[in-house]
């Protein structure tokens, strides 16, 4: 008999299931690999042998981070959907916040990157209710509101699936597609730059979302970082100029041709995706010039990005500074400003 039962698998001498079954019984775990490995993988694959359609080049980091952000989400359960979450912003001189969940996290990422599908073209996220010529505030407070129900789990499918189809289509739409206009209400993008947003964003609330469940979130890539960083470094002229209309910035210096030298700050970030960046202090249309130089800064690159989400404010900043103050205030403002709901 004994024989018998070891033959079965049994073991007389222990309880429950055999060594060999229970191996068999571990959790199920993900094939899928690292978004950041995968990324590299298909860096290094692409490198070799060219996809027939690829990605473009701007649209890259917007791909990686909605799957490192996916990848995050695949093993929450529902608590971990309703956790709290703190969105941060700066507006008005001072930092904003509104309390939401995991859930409604995702359905602004997915109201927001809308914009970039109303403007490809594809089918709104919020429907024919959507606020005309709504902003990504006007647009997510919509969302927000119109159940009455808490957001549930049930938004990462839409949301991930509207991803899929705006990188596809972007890949498929030719070379041209980058100039295209985005309107966020009240401005407007490149489609280009929209996408390396909407990357930007993503990853800020990825990290706010792994700070609230507790949960470690590496930071993107350097290259994609890179392109981040460059994106905000170009909009600080213009987001100096509108703090200078509103009478939160110091007025310009002088009057400055489109085009001609003025004067100027210059931005070195270190770190993983730094580099350095003049930025025109008097006009979006001036000419940056080194020999127009009034100030330098030097900030972390992580720094930086947490400066312009508005996870610090430019008092909080750690900065390394020489030059005119008075200009180096109004950037640091200005790029804490970039930031909003």
């Amino acid at each position: 008999m004994g024989a018998r039962r070891l033959l079965r698998g049994g073991d007389p001498g222990r309880r429950g299931p055999p060594h060999r079954v229970r191996a068999l019984l571990h959790p199920e775990e993900s094939l899928d690999l690292k978004p950041l490995l995968r990324s590299r993988v298909l860096e290094d694959c692409l490198g070799k042998r060219p996809a027939r359609i690829p990605v473009p080049v701007w649209a890259n980091p917007y791909d990686t981070e909605t799957a490192r952000l996916d990848a995050l989400l695949r093993d929450f359960g529902d608590s971990e959907w309703h956790t709290p979450v703190r969105l941060k912003w700066f507006e008005e001189e001072r930092r904003r916040t509104h309390r939401t969940t995991v859930a409604g996290v995702i359905g602004h990422l997915l109201t927001v990157d809308g914009l970039i599908a109303t403007a490809l073209g594809l089918d709104d996220p919020l429907g024919p209710k959507a606020p005309p010529g709504g902003g990504p505030a006007d647009r997510t407070e919509h969302f927000w509101n119109s159940s009455p129900y808490p957001v549930t789990r049930k938004v990462r499918e839409p949301w991930r699936a509207q991803g899929h189809t705006l990188v596809r289509t972007v890949s498929f739409a030719g070379r041209g597609v980058a100039e295209l206009a985005v309107d966020y209400g009240g401005f407007a993008l490149p489609l280009g730059d929209a996408f390396l947003e909407r990357a930007f964003e993503c990853w800020v609330h990825a990290w706010d979302i792994a700070e609230a469940v507790d949960y470690p979130y590496e930071p993107p890539s350097g290259p994609h970082l890179h392109r981040m960083i460059d994106l905000a470094a170009r909009l600080l002229p213009g987001a100096l100029a509108g703090r200078r209309r509103s009478g939160l910035a110091a007025p310009a210096r002088g009057l400055v041709a489109a085009g001609a030298p003025g004067r100027t700050l210059h931005l070195e970030i270190e770190g993983a995706g730094g580099g350095g960046w003049d930025i025109a202090l008097d006009s979006p249309a001036a000419k940056p010039s080194r020999e127009h130089t009034v100030a330098e800064v030097a900030l972390d690159g992580l720094e930086f990005c947490q400066l312009a989400a508005g996870h610090i404010s430019p008092e909080e900043a750690a900065v390394g500074q020489t030059g005119d103050r008075e200009a180096i205030r109004d950037v640091l403002f200005a790029a804490a400003s970039l930031s909003r709901l």
